[in-house]
């Protein structure tokens, strides 16, 4: 049984960390009544790009999806909890793994891998040139 009370109840990955919620409306369907995949990418993307907005310090860009998994569809509803953990961190790029959990609306609680995704991000200057990350403080 999951503990309501405990966020990292169920299927949720411990060893990620979660950078964003969102709850798609109806604006967001496809003619099936579920979520566009665009839109899941999307958001996908958003949240592929907190992480490595603590490297560029600065703009950045996304330059590849290595792999994007639809495993569920999402519905109108859902909440969507999307994690994220640093894969590789180059001279001017920063690789990021995304997993996508669905909460049903109706089934509160309990979450389903929905979508995964590897993103690579690169430090751009402001003619959009990739530029080397800037050092990083020790934490």
């Amino acid at each position: 049984m999951n503990d309501l009370r405990n966020p990292h109840h169920g299927d949720l990955p411990a060893d990620l960390e979660l950078v964003l919620k969102v709850i798609p409306q109806p604006r967001d369907c496809n003619a099936n009544g579920d979520i566009f995949g665009g839109w899941v990418m999307a958001q996908v993307d958003l949240a592929g790009s907190v992480i490595p907005a603590r490297y560029a310090r600065g703009r950045m860009a996304t330059v590849a999806v290595k792999e994007f998994i639809f495993k569920q569809p999402v519905r109108v509803g859902d909440i969507l909890s999307f994690y994220g953990a640093l894969e590789r961190v180059g001279r001017t790029s920063v690789t990021v793994r995304i997993e996508v959990f669905a909460e049903r609306f109706a089934d509160q609680g309990r979450y389903i891998k929905v979508t995964e995704a590897t993103l690579t991000y690169v430090a751009i200057d402001a003619q959009g040139r990739p530029r080397p990350l800037p050092p990083q403080q020790a934490s």
